[in-house]
């Protein structure tokens, strides 16, 4: 594998993972109490641990793009 292809694929990993943090705020946003509903079926849970259970893990899957994704691609990018 090239540095180029290289690249790329971490560009469109980076997109798409992106694309999943994307839906996952909207579901959050838009349909809350039924991922409540859902989540309360398997864990105990109150709506105040349920948001902070989903932001913290909305923050850390984002770090980690930047991590995994983002860092290296700007590495590529430069040396490329």
């Amino acid at each position: 594998m090239g540095i180029e292809q290289a690249g790329r694929l971490l560009l469109w990993c980076a997109v798409l993972n992106y694309a999943v943090l994307l839906a996952w705020f909207l579901v959050f946003v838009f349909a809350r109490e039924w991922l409540h509903r859902l989540h309360s079926r398997w864990f105990r849970l109150s709506p105040e641990q349920f948001d902070r259970v989903h932001y913290l893990g909305m923050a850390i899957y984002k770090i980690l793009i930047l991590a995994f994704n983002i860092v290296p691609f700007a590495a590529v990018w430069i040396v490329g």
